[in-house]
């Protein structure tokens, strides 16, 4: 029975190890192409350059139309911060209002948040893109960013919700008696409490700021305004060709705030998982 046991467990990581490889196949091979000649990287298929080169870093990096890549990442990382700051702090208070407070057609105002998570975002394109259009806000980020201030987000005011709703009324009722106000209940309680909830919207905004790829398209049209994700689409010109070394390098570059942001966040969600949130 031990034995059996055994080979079953080995099989399963064989399994799980074999998946696990497969799955990182892709990423694996557009690193090592990065350091490929581009002539070599589709008659190459080893997973160890030959001709090892840094050139395709060089070359991506100098940008194009006279834009360093230096350009593109600092409008990536400016509008992934905005949003990242607006959706924390606009979906907890929706959170903390529905969860916590008493007003009139709160119910009916949940309901038409929950609402807003069906509707699909390609209704949305026309009416949006006409109103800031018509604010003169396109070819900038602001409608990419302002709408983040404005908990439109349902997904992490719902998930906010239900984090706060774990928590114990009876720290609000201290609170009060210790003088705070709803306010200050939200600062000083409500707000270091959900920490796990805010860690995951962080991480969430994030990764589908940084990879949003449509949304930039449709409103960003100059090249000094572009972010990363358009940027890599310049490495392919309208004939088809394209600069895979410099296009693969620059990807490799591109995944990096992404694995870090986890990588460095990850942390706090098991810590707020372990802890429930209630210190």
């Amino acid at each position: 029975m031990a034995m059996k046991a055994s080979v079953q467990k080995s099989l399963l990581h064989i399994l799980i190890i074999s998946g696990f490889i497969i799955m990182l196949y892709p990423v694996l091979w557009m690193i090592i192409s990065s350091f490929k000649p581009t002539e070599t990287i589709l008659t190459d298929n080893s997973l160890w350059p030959r001709n090892l080169t840094f050139s395709n870093y060089i070359k991506g990096w100098a940008g194009t139309s006279g834009t360093t890549f230096s350009t593109f990442y600092a409008n990536s990382l400016l509008m992934v911060a905005l949003a990242v700051i607006g959706n924390i702090v606009s979906c907890s208070l929706a959170a903390y209002a529905f969860a916590r407070l008493e007003f009139k057609g709160k119910k009916l105002m949940f309901a038409l948040m929950l609402m807003t998570m069906m509707i699909p975002m390609h209704v949305l394109i026309v009416p949006q893109y006409i109103i800031f259009n018509k604010l003169e806000w396109v070819n900038t980020i602001l409608p990419i960013v302002v709408p983040k201030f404005f908990a439109v987000e349902g997904f992490f005011v719902y998930l906010t919700i239900q984090f706060i709703r774990s928590l114990p009324r009876e720290l609000d009722k201290a609170a009060t008696v210790d003088g705070c106000g709803p306010i200050s209940i939200y600062t000083r309680i409500i707000l270091p409490l959900t920490t796990p909830s805010i860690v995951t919207t962080t991480i969430f905004t994030f990764i589908w700021t940084w990879n949003d790829f449509f949304s930039q398209l449709l409103y960003l049209s100059s090249v000094k305004n572009y972010t990363v994700t358009l940027a890599l689409r310049m490495f392919t010109d309208a004939g088809g060709e394209a600069a895979l070394g410099s296009l693969f390098a620059m990807s490799v570059l591109s995944i990096i705030p992404v694995f870090f942001i986890f990588l460095f966040f990850q942390r706090y969600i098991v810590e707020g998982i372990a802890t429930s949130g209630i210190k």
